[in-house]
């Protein structure tokens, strides 16, 4: 599971990279919750919670459907 949500995270990661961020998958828990680290500029935006729930949780739910959930850490 681990690599499909990577292919899907190299998905996401062109638009992070254009205000300057990216996104690093940090681990992948036995009951599907995915933890992720924004870095960059998306590290300390104020809408880094909404990119992730909005736009990456989004995303990777549709590739990646046993994923219950995604965090960042």
């Amino acid at each position: 599971m681990r690599e499909r949500i990577e292919k899907a995270l190299d998905k996401v990661r062109p638009m992070l990279a254009a205000d300057g961020g990216n996104v690093e998958l940090v681990d992948v828990t036995s009951d599907g919750v995915v933890k992720l680290k924004l870095k960059g500029s998306c590290g300390c935006c104020p809408m880094s919670s909404m990119t992730l729930k909005m736009g990456i949780e989004r995303i990777l739910r549709q590739e990646v459907p046993e994923i219950k959930e995604v965090v960042a850490l």
